[in-house]
């Protein structure tokens, strides 16, 4: 059985409970751990969801916002969904499909 995972980035939820409300906010402490990061690109982690992230940013947020790697990412996982197979919700076929098929050809060989 096929699994579906996902996550959810918290960043900016977690930002909020800490009264940090801006990515600005966030440029000085993170150069203060050695993240060097520019506005843009910390705005992009505060209002966008990464596909990737590096753990040294990671362990800096964590250590900025006092939180721990679940607070900022929450996983979700549930069982894919399983294609159904018609099992007689076709209608019914006329009882003449024979009927319906073309002859088989008759292939001569020239004379």
């Amino acid at each position: 059985m096929k699994r579906k995972v996902g996550y959810t980035w918290r960043l900016r939820e977690v930002m909020a409970q800490r009264q940090i409300f801006t990515a600005t906010e966030l440029v000085p402490l993170l150069r203060e751990r050695g993240i060097d990061l520019s506005a843009s690109q910390v705005h992009r982690l505060v209002s966008g969801t990464p596909e990737r992230l590096s753990l040294q940013v990671m362990a800096a947020l964590c250590d900025i916002l006092s939180c721990t790697p679940a607070d900022l990412v929450a996983t979700t996982a549930e069982n894919a969904g399983v294609r159904k197979t018609a099992t007689g919700d076709l209608p019914t076929p006329p009882s003449n499909v024979a009927k319906l098929r073309p002859r088989a050809a008759r292939i001569l060989p020239d004379a």
